[in-house]
């Protein structure tokens, strides 16, 4: 099994831009029938991209739950700021560093933001995650797939 972190390249992406993308990228895993989990840095955090995926339209809402409102599989989709509670293929990290659970996907989508301190984080991540055995790549935000 091939282990892959994707680095998408968000710029100076304000929080809420983050969190949309964030919210795309969950969507597009979902449509691809791969379960997910977001790992947020803290319960705030994890409120706010519930809100943004209960806020989409119909034809694009994609079933998710934050800890504790789902049976033991949970929804196709998990965010949480607590360790996951079930398997799943996609691991959406929002934390400032590597969780210690990481290496139990397959694929692990990460970001970079501009700011000094989170562009630091992000290089120690990404070396954590090449320790780990990923392969690892960037990509700019506007490229999804």
């Amino acid at each position: 099994m091939t282990l892959q972190a994707i680095f998408y390249l968000l710029g100076h992406a304000s929080e809420q831009e983050l969190l949309r993308f964030v919210c795309a990228q969950a969507t597009l895993a979902f449509r691809q029938n791969k379960r997910v989990f977001i790992y947020t840095e803290d319960q705030d955090e994890a409120h706010q991209i519930d809100e943004l995926l209960w806020s989409s339209d119909a034809q694009s809402f994609v079933p998710h739950n934050l800890p504790g409102e789902a049976g033991n599989q949970g929804s196709p989709v998990e965010i949480s700021w607590l360790a996951p509670t079930s398997s799943r293929q996609v691991l959406i990290n929002l934390a400032s560093e590597v969780p210690d659970f990481a290496p139990q996907y397959s694929q692990i989508i990460d970001f970079v933001i501009e700011q000094e301190e989170q562009k630091q984080q992000a290089r120690q991540r990404y070396r954590r995650y090449q320790q780990a055995g990923f392969h690892v790549e960037t990509r700019p935000a506007s490229k999804v797939a």
